[in-house]
């Protein structure tokens, strides 16, 4: 499977209910992006909202991966750093692959062409990402180039009596 990736598209209403669709299928199929199953676009849709005014206002950038049928089949957002001490590097949020495009290498593009449009950003010298514990998560950012740089045990509560460790990772792009 070969994706085609854009690098800051045009967000039209196709592409904001192509991103909710995946949002959606990936939360509801485990995906640790935020939600916990089930949930629904209208779940989804206000962060989305957030996600979207972030990039209007120039603080996030998004990339698209879209199958052969022009699909939205994978995504990831960069956010920006703000504070003058940490711009040179920025935070990956929200990455997902189609559910039905996991373990066919779909996420190893999604990662290597986020980590290409981050060298294209000026100034930029690493990606960090926090990822959930207890799905392995780590050992697919570690195949990809990340590093554990961080890890605060029980940070995530999933559910009662469910709690995992948030993960910090870091892929230095030099």
């Amino acid at each position: 499977m070969t994706l085609t990736f854009t690098f800051d598209p045009v967000v039209d209403p196709a592409l904001r209910d192509g991103i909710a669709e995946l949002w959606t299928e990936v939360s509801n199929a485990g995906g640790a992006v935020g939600f916990v199953p089930p949930v629904t676009r209208d779940v989804i849709r206000p962060e989305l909202v957030k996600h979207l005014a972030a990039m209007a206002e120039g603080r996030h950038r998004l990339l698209v991966g879209h199958d052969e049928r022009g699909g939205v089949a994978a995504a990831a957002f960069l956010a920006l750093n703000t504070h003058r001490l940490q711009t040179h590097w920025v935070w990956a949020y929200t990455v997902m692959v189609s559910p039905a495009l996991q373990g066919r290498g779909a996420g190893r593009e999604l990662m290597a062409a986020l980590a290409d449009a981050a060298r294209s950003l000026e100034g930029i010298e690493a990606i960090r990402l926090s990822c959930r514990g207890g799905l392995g998560l780590e050992h697919f950012y570690a195949a990809c180039g990340y590093k554990e740089v961080g890890r605060v045990p029980d940070a995530i509560r999933v559910a009662p009596g469910d709690d995992r460790d948030d993960i910090t990772m870091l892929l230095p792009l030099h």
